[in-house]
């Protein structure tokens, strides 16, 4: 990246995000719209990895596209154990779970509508 390139706009981000995931090979991406509901970020992401491995794997991806890519820093917790990473982005939080800690969490439920989770169960 040189130093004139542009910060990313929080919709541009979702989108390096979301590919990056997809990559991956994350599972179930679900995209939160935070706009309105809370000042915390402006999207939320939330994906799965089959094991603690993968689920590391996928979240230093992530944090290596970005940091290569766009200049752009993340925190980063929970990537030792591989259980639930959250890597917070300033304008998007993402949330990398093995599939049985996320159904425990259940943060789609927090945070979506139940119109909006129950769409995604269809």
């Amino acid at each position: 990246m040189t130093g004139t390139a542009k910060p990313l706009a929080s919709d541009d981000l979702l989108g390096v995000i979301v590919t990056s995931l997809e990559t991956s090979k994350a599972e179930d991406i679900v995209q939160i719209d935070l706009r309105g509901k809370s000042e915390m970020a402006d999207w939320m992401v939330i994906a799965s990895g089959r094991s603690s491995r993968q689920v590391a794997a996928i979240a230093e991806h992530l944090v290596d596209t970005l940091k290569a890519d766009h200049g752009r820093y993340a925190k980063i917790e929970g990537k030792e154990t591989g259980d639930w990473v959250l890597i917070d982005l300033g304008d998007a939080i993402v949330h990398v779970f093995r599939p049985e800690v996320r159904e425990f969490y259940q943060l789609e439920k927090m945070w979506l509508s139940p119109g909006e989770a129950s769409a995604l169960q269809s």
